[in-house]
């Protein structure tokens, strides 16, 4: 059960229920945490451009799926990582692929150094060194791509902690 109310376009108030009612209109249904990200229209409107942004992002869809599982399996939220591992299925990654990205790496050698990196950024990115980086480069990452793990890594941090935060989990099965 949530912390916080789910609101809708008609219990939600101001900039909220704009938002809503346009996410509503235009997609149908919400989410639950989206519902509760209304509680504050900042983080709401964080979120959503945040979430536009880096569905712009050059990062393979594939290694940002390992990422975000990395990363979920670290910061606990069970509702993320039960999204991302479906997403990683959808993808077409294997089940041990799966479990390596939940153990924060891969076995594919071009694959592994990023997921870690992602990891890195979230858990120490002031340990991140020159020789690190350049050996993504020397992989054939982009520094675009590098730049986007961090955005990668801050939209994780969002949802997850906001979903610990609100108390929101999983359907039961």
């Amino acid at each position: 059960m949530s912390r916080l109310p789910l609101l809708t376009p008609q219990t939600a108030v101001g900039a909220a229920r704009d938002m809503l009612g346009e996410l509503v209109a235009r997609h149908g249904p919400v989410g639950d945490m989206v519902r509760t990200m209304a509680n504050s229209p900042s983080v709401l409107g964080g979120y959503l451009q945040l979430s536009r942004s880096m569905k712009r992002a050059k990062l393979d869809r594939g290694i940002s799926e390992r990422i975000s599982i990395a990363v979920q399996v670290q910061q606990g939220c069970e509702l993320c990582l039960e999204s991302h591992i479906a997403a990683a299925a959808s993808l077409d990654i294997t089940v041990e692929e799966i479990d390596q990205a939940r153990r924060g790496t891969s076995r594919d050698g071009i694959i592994a150094p990023m997921v870690a990196f992602g990891l890195q950024v979230y858990q120490a990115p002031n340990s991140i060194t020159d020789a690190q980086v350049e050996e993504l480069h020397d992989l054939g990452y982009t520094n675009r791509e590098i730049a986007d793990v961090v955005g990668l890594v801050a939209l994780n941090v969002l949802t997850g902690a906001f979903n610990l935060v609100s108390g929101l989990r999983p359907a039961d099965n």
